[in-house]
């Protein structure tokens, strides 16, 4: 039953991403930002918009030349041009494409995991990860980045005779929150660190939890060249407290990312998941390295600015029975500040 909600929730999501690449292709080519003109000309601010009928008759007047000078003056402040659209876009996908970007955003992430076990299941990873920086005086940022995973995680009861039932767990995971203390000015490198916490929040602890509070460092740095971006995330957390029957945790993690920009505010990622290790697996199984890629684009819908990205990933190394392959598509919000 699980199995076929994750079947369907996979094709309603891939249905609607698609509706919304197709509508958005128009829709980009006509934001409706006239921030840029309007900064321009700041008397254009005091005057009443162009109504239908007056759009009616700058129309037919246009092929008499009797169009009024202020009418003609106004249409150019209510249409920003194309060059500052593609601007705005560009702006929007260097700082999409930075993850302490001083910009407020909502990354919504939906990862299948296919392959699981025996019986071939589907894990189901639902992460929201709202990013919301903070200045810190004159010189410093800090970049907030609280991870919230929505699990379904598959797994079988054993019978005493016969096939195992095969069922799941469906809730809330473990949180992750993260803080990312930046300077304002870093020159060609980016860079941020701070403590990354690991919080027992799951609602089922025996399938959607580690059990343990823990706590690490977590670095970032990265360059944005002209072709793009390049760059590295890493942590280790270390547990401190929980349940005593739940194993200690003490788990690496390492993503890298390479961004390379193509025409029209797309561009194609080179990536990984996270290549994790687990130090306390000591008879093999420790390490998860996913390797793959897809592309994405930052578009624009109406005066909201989105980026949606795709991503094939193969498991080059896992643990017996772990997922061989996966799938991400991501959906996230991207809050500019005003110019």
């Amino acid at each position: 039953m699980q199995i076929n909600k994750v079947k369907r929730f996979f094709s309603i999501w891939t249905v609607g991403i698609w509706i919304a690449l197709s509508t958005a292709s128009g829709w980009a080519q006509a934001p409706q930002d006239t921030s840029s003109a309007t900064q321009e000309q700041p008397a254009a601010q005091e005057q009443q918009p162009v109504s239908v009928a007056d759009a009616a008759t700058m129309e037919k007047a246009s092929t008499a030349g009797d169009v009024p000078a202020a009418m003609r003056a106004e249409a150019a402040v209510q249409t920003p041009p194309p060059e500052s659209n593609a601007a705005d876009l560009e702006k929007a996908r260097k700082a999409a494409q930075n993850p302490i970007a001083s910009m407020i955003s909502l990354p919504l992430q939906e990862n299948w995991n296919f392959g699981i076990g025996p019986a071939d299941r589907i894990q189901n990873v639902n992460n929201i990860q709202p990013v919301i920086p903070f200045s810190l005086g004159d010189h410093w940022n800090v970049i907030t980045r609280w991870v919230t995973p929505i699990i379904y995680q598959p797994y079988a009861i054993h019978q005493p005779s016969g096939p195992p039932i095969q069922t799941g767990a469906y809730g809330l995971g473990d949180m992750q929150p993260q803080f990312y203390f930046s300077p304002k000015q870093s020159g060609p490198i980016t860079w941020g660190a701070g403590p990354i916490f690991l919080v027992p929040t799951a609602t089922n602890s025996r399938y959607l939890s580690q059990g343990k509070f823990g706590i690490g460092p977590t670095f970032v740095a990265l360059a944005q060249p002209r072709f793009g971006t390049i760059g590295v995330l890493v942590n280790n957390i270390w547990s401190v407290a929980g349940h005593e029957n739940k194993p200690d945790v003490n788990q690496f993690y390492l993503q890298p990312f390479i961004n390379y920009n193509l025409r029209k505010a797309w561009y194609l990622s080179f990536t990984s998941t996270g290549i994790t290790a687990n130090w306390e697996q000591s008879h093999g199984g420790r390490w998860v390295v996913p390797l793959g890629g897809g592309p994405g684009r930052v578009w624009r819908f109406g005066h909201q600015a989105v980026n949606i990205q795709s991503f094939f990933f193969g498991n080059v190394v896992h643990p017996p029975g772990a997922s061989p392959w996966s799938f991400r598509m991501s959906f996230t919000l991207l809050f500019p500040k005003p110019r």
